[in-house]
């Protein structure tokens, strides 16, 4: 039975139950919460697992993180069950061979087409226990009630949106930069009519505008406490949880000779979906190498080729807008937790040698280093003894929007029976990732993580796909699915607000029981 508790990466004696570390989200010292320990697979996990679905699959990784004292076996079951029940595939995460040795692990197939909604339909869920469970037997007066503010750069934001619609003692505020997510990711938010939903627009706003606004916000503990925050971003340790178990259930639907040598490339911004691979790696998995795939906001892959995590002095430290938005941002808030593994595993034999306690005290005093330089100067050199660790389990490359179009053409023009084949754009920074690392070891497994269904970014697609050059292509006959066709005539609540102030006051209006007017 699992006895792990969690910890701020920032410092502090205190452990807190996994209850207590979702619920909290983003730790009052501005830390991230990791467990006190990573558990093994149990012996026979191969041979245990393999015929499991994946609702079965996710109950056993799970429970390793899981105490029954925290979410019972029967109840942790039942609301995976509930989540996954959600989902257009029976396999929920389905493999799909695009060549000989490689793959693609369609993450899309849930309720919002993006693979946030394998973390959130599970996170919202857990809330929505959590909760009933506290306010079981109390009054409505004396009724916990959760403030779930959070902030997209697109998908995120419809996959909470759809994880916690309804929920009893629930209010949701999903923050956005205006006018810079794709007109099928408003909509998808937008257009939820559901009472404890609120849309918010920040104007004149990046990703990195909106995540400082919502981090501010978990910051001021006055404010926190009134309003008792829960976080939906990937800062909530329970989304890294729930992506850890598409790892596995990669591995089982590889044919048994291409489990060896396995490696996962993933398009990442704010490192959470590879940060799951890393810790289904450090569980056992048999990963030979995990590689992060950047567009041209790609301060991480400066940081695995120099040790240097600093925003790009090219673009006076603002975001390049792309075709693959989801990426965008310029500080990803999960690399946090693997700097602070990272500055545990550097420490020198005098350091490692000390009690347990010691070393996590000394890897979070790194850690706080590392944070206090990159808050004061944009910039944290982690030296290249650091890189040096990160690089023996992570890869990375660039991508640029060029080479993005061009592999959403080489993969619809692929013959058959890999294709042709849609990829959205995120994708395809994943797939030029992959075939350049391939050139370096071609006998191994390649999988590459498919984050969105392509329908929801028209923009990359139809660009790469012209008239001219594929005249057979339809977009709306072809990629379109109706679900998503439905939204354009549907009415939307959008409310309107110029920065951390307006987010704030649009937060206490709610609470006093006001019922602001939408922008749209």
């Amino acid at each position: 039975m699992s006895q792990t508790r969690y910890f701020s990466t920032r410092g502090g004696s205190e452990t807190l139950s996994f209850d207590e570390a979702v619920l909290m989200g983003l730790a009052p010292n501005g830390g991230l919460y990791i467990p006190t320990e990573i558990p093994s697979l149990p012996a026979n996990w191969e041979t245990e697992w393999a015929n499991l679905s994946f609702p079965e699959l996710s109950l056993a990784v799970l429970s390793l993180f899981v105490p029954t004292d925290s979410i019972p076996t029967a109840d942790l079951k039942d609301i995976i069950d509930r989540s996954y029940a959600t989902f257009r595939s029976e396999e929920v995460t389905p493999l799909r061979q695009t060549a000989a040795n490689e793959y693609v692990l369609e993450l899309w197939h849930g309720p919002t087409w993006a693979f946030k909604d394998v973390a959130l339909q599970f996170v919202g869920n857990v809330f929505a226990y959590l909760l009933e469970r506290a306010n079981k037997g109390k009054s409505e007066e004396e009724h916990e009630h959760l403030t779930v503010l959070g902030a997209t750069s697109g998908d995120t934001g419809s996959a909470a949106i759809y994880g916690l619609r309804s929920k009893p003692s629930i209010t949701i505020f999903i923050l956005y930069p205006d006018g810079r997510v794709s007109p099928i990711q408003e909509a998808q938010m937008a257009t939820v009519p559901d009472a404890n939903v609120y849309c918010v627009s920040v104007e004149d706003s990046d990703f990195d505008t909106c995540q400082a606004i919502v981090k501010n916000c978990f910051g001021d503990r006055e404010f926190n406490d009134a309003h008792r925050l829960g976080a939906v971003n990937s800062i909530n340790w329970a989304r890294i949880l729930a992506q850890i178990v598409y790892y596995f259930q990669a591995y089982f639907l590889l044919p048994k000779e291409a489990r060896k040598d396995i490696n996962f490339v993933v398009p990442t911004g704010n490192f959470g979906d590879i940060l799951a691979g890393w810790f289904a790696k450090r569980l056992g998995l048999p990963v030979q190498r995990l590689t992060v795939a950047t567009n041209e906001n790609d301060i991480l892959a400066r940081f695995f080729a120099t040790g240097r995590y600093e925003r790009d002095p090219t673009t006076d430290g603002g975001v390049k807008a792309t075709y693959s938005p989801a990426m965008d941002i310029l500080l990803s808030s999960n690399f946090e937790r693997l700097l602070w593994y990272l500055a545990h595993d550097a420490q020198d034999a005098a350091t490692a040698a000390l009690p347990e306690q010691q070393r996590r005290a000394a890897a979070q005093a790194t850690l706080n280093g590392w944070m206090d330089d990159l808050k004061k100067n944009g910039k944290a050199d982690m030296g290249t003894a650091v890189r040096d660790i990160a690089s023996k389990e992570f890869g990375a490359e660039r991508v640029s929007d060029q080479e993005t179009l061009d592999e959403i053409k080489k993969y619809y023009s692929a013959p058959a029976p890999y294709g042709p084949y849609v990829v959205d754009p995120h994708t395809a920074v994943g797939l030029a990732t992959q075939e350049r690392v391939a050139k370096a070891n071609p006998s191994a497994t390649y999988v590459t993580l498919s984050t969105a269904h392509p329908a929801k970014f028209s923009e990359a697609v139809e660009l790469a796909l012209t008239k001219e050059a594929f005249p057979a292509f339809n977009f709306a006959k072809d990629v379109l699915p109706e679900q998503l066709a439905q939204l354009e005539g549907m009415k939307r609540r959008v409310y309107k607000v110029k920065g951390e102030e307006g987010v704030r006051a649009l937060v206490e209006a709610v609470k006093r029981g006001e019922k602001p007017t939408p922008s749209a």
